[in-house]
């Protein structure tokens, strides 16, 4: 499917690119607009850059800054397109774009660009544009909108519907309408089925929702990504403390932070940044290089140990056959509870950290008793050493639930201090797990070394 849709979003541009090169302006305008908002976004940016620079002077404002709506604000290639027109012709896009966009963009300019952009813009405007930039990044207030549907609560339906009417075309959601009282903090919501199936002459306030749910403009993106997820909202009003509506946040920008966070988790997780797909060879060696050489210097610990039990391994040298096998296998198992762990954290979990840490305890235990189990009859009819498989398997068992109990307690005291679990990655307790599993495996082979030695 998205194969499909990529060959057919190649088709238009070439189309797009063809009517430009052939002068046929009017019908290239036409065809553009024909395009789906997103697609608009995709063949704008998919335009040689000879053609593109013909394509921003025979567009409308409009069609620019909806194909701008769909770009990603934060790419470099996104600022490169607006910085390729000139400073006035930008200032309009901007202007007609949504105001969450508009500011995702500007705060990816230097500081001179951002000066002379808002310079050219109305004063109130430009001061309204400084106030959402001032919110800080990853907050309600970073995300939330300025083009709403909010109503004082005297109303009646049909002024209302009237207003929907007018101003449908500059607000980014109209699913719902805020009700204000006339101190202009929110009371309450409508929605749009309620002022179509309630008659004209009834007044506003006898049918508005006064229960609604709102977040400050302070809360953490990924809280309100949560909120708006358990109530599958389309959209949430973002408040002061006072409750006065600042904004609304919709639900296009929640899958962004929904995806943002999956990128940032899955980077943790794997130490590095997955997000950077295009980076040369040079930059992602860079970035890699810190994460491997602290490994390495974690890793050098479990080397250690293993030439401090060299003795051991020179009397049975059997035992060497399943280092790598113990480690290996506590590894994926810390990695497994790890990745749990952070996503319980992230969804909020229900349960209390007692049963919690109870669930995740014998959770170990039980894996770790069929896993070395089951080491324990592969080296036993293997090796046809029972004494052996017995401490293979439970070195196997010990070394598993203590990676198991390992990938929960970090990440969750890492939460509990303030940080970000998934910084403690799967890289990281996987060779955790190898210096633990290690000096379990050795300590549990002494015990039984006088019955395997020369077997």
């Amino acid at each position: 499917m998205a194969e499909e849709q990529n060959q057919q979003l190649e088709v238009a541009i070439q189309h797009l690119s063809d009517l430009l090169h052939s002068g046929q302006d009017e019908t290239f305008k036409d065809s553009f607009e024909a395009l789906h908002e997103y697609e608009m976004g995709q063949a704008y940016a998919g335009l040689p850059d000879h053609l593109r620079s013909v394509a921003w002077r025979l567009l409308d404002i409009e069609l620019l800054a909806m194909a701008f709506d769909n770009l990603d604000s934060n790419d470099d290639e996104t600022i490169a397109l607006l910085l390729e027109m000139p400073p006035q012709k930008a200032v309009q896009v901007l202007r007609s774009m949504y105001a969450d966009n508009e500011v995702d963009l500007l705060q990816q300019l230097s500081s001179r660009q951002l000066a002379t952009y808002l310079s050219l813009m109305p004063k109130k405007e430009a001061e309204g544009v400084r106030n959402l930039i001032d919110y800080e990044e990853q907050t309600a207030g970073s995300l939330m909108s300025t083009e709403y549907m909010a109503v004082e609560e005297e109303l009646l339906v049909g002024d209302v519907m009237q207003l929907v009417k007018k101003h449908a075309n500059e607000a980014e959601s109209i699913s719902y309408v805020y009700v204000l009282d006339n101190q202009a903090r929110l009371v309450g919501v409508i929605s749009l089925r309620d002022l179509l199936t309630h008659p004209d002459k009834l007044r506003v306030s006898e049918i508005t929702n006064p229960r609604v749910i709102s977040v400050k403009a302070g809360d953490d993106q990924e809280d309100v990504a949560q909120i708006v997820a358990d109530y599958n909202f389309v959209s949430i009003p973002v408040t002061d403390d006072d409750e006065h509506l600042l904004g609304v946040i919709t639900v296009d920008d929640i899958l962004d932070v929904i995806g943002e966070e999956a990128v940032e988790d899955y980077s943790g997780l794997a130490a590095v940044n997955v997000s950077q797909v295009d980076d040369s060879f040079w930059q992602s060696a860079i970035k890699r290089i810190p994460w491997l050489v602290a490994l390495l210097i974690l890793g050098m610990s479990t080397a250690t140990l293993i030439n401090h039990f060299d003795g051991l391994v020179q009397k049975a040298s059997i035992l060497a056959v399943f280092i790598s096998l113990i480690t290996g296998t506590a590894g994926n198992a810390g990695t497994q509870a790890l990745a749990l762990a952070v996503r319980r954290i992230a969804i909020g979990n229900t349960k209390t950290p007692v049963k919690t840490f109870l669930s995740e305890m014998l959770t170990g235990v039980v894996v770790g008793v069929v896993t070395g189990l089951a080491v324990f009859l592969i080296v036993t009819f293997w090796k046809h050493n029972m004494e052996l498989g017995l401490a293979v398997g439970l070195a196997m068992m010990i070394a598993i639930m203590v990676a198991n109990l390992a990938g929960y307690l970090i990440p969750v005291a890492m939460d509990r201090l303030g940080l970000d679990p998934a910084v403690a990655s799967g890289p990281f307790i996987t060779t955790l797990s190898d210096l633990t599993s290690v000096l379990i495996y050795f300590s549990v082979a002494q015990l039984f070394i006088s019955h395997f030695i020369g077997k």
